[in-house]
């Protein structure tokens, strides 16, 4: 049982931490260049809402975005 608990308590926290990674949102438009945004150490819903809140702003000038 001593050599399984350390086993155990591993896969506990490797199930219970935050899995961040790096994204790239990226906006197009026809005729323009790509504006690309990296978004570094975040989890996928944070990443999500940052390249969201760039289609807000690049929308009104025709951009396009996704992650």
């Amino acid at each position: 049982m001593k050599k399984i608990a350390p086993i155990v308590a591993i896969a506990v926290i490797a199930a219970f931490s935050s899995c961040k990674k790096n994204y790239t949102c990226t906006c197009k438009k026809s005729g323009a260049a790509d504006i690309t945004i990296p978004i570094t150490k975040a989890k996928k819903a944070d990443a999500t809402k940052t390249c969201d809140a760039a289609q807000t702003t690049y929308s009104t000038v025709g951009y396009s975005c996704s992650l």
